[in-house]
């Protein structure tokens, strides 16, 4: 096999490790930030708004960190400025 083909090879299979430990890990992160606020709230109802707030702001910079991943293996993907450089 050439090294053209193995170069694809390696960038697929670490663009699909880093989407599924991308999406992994801030799945378990958005879990553990939901339970802790409905604990929060069952603790103190009279909290809701505040926590509620918090919650949502919070679960907002968790998906990003999804997001961020996926526009990252998207470009190692489709947009790989080393296979420019192994073409030459």
């Amino acid at each position: 096999m050439s090294d053209m083909t193995w170069f694809t090879l390696a960038s697929t299979v670490a663009a699909v490790l880093a989407i599924a430990i991308g999406v992994l890990l801030p799945a378990f992160a958005m879990g553990k930030a939901i339970s802790s606020a409905l604990e929060a709230l069952a603790r103190q109802p009279e909290a809701e708004r505040a926590i509620m707030r918090t919650l949502f702001i919070g679960l907002a910079m968790i998906e990003s960190l999804a997001i961020y991943v996926l526009v990252i293996v998207l470009i190692v993907l489709f947009r790989n400025p080393l296979l420019e450089y192994l073409l030459q």
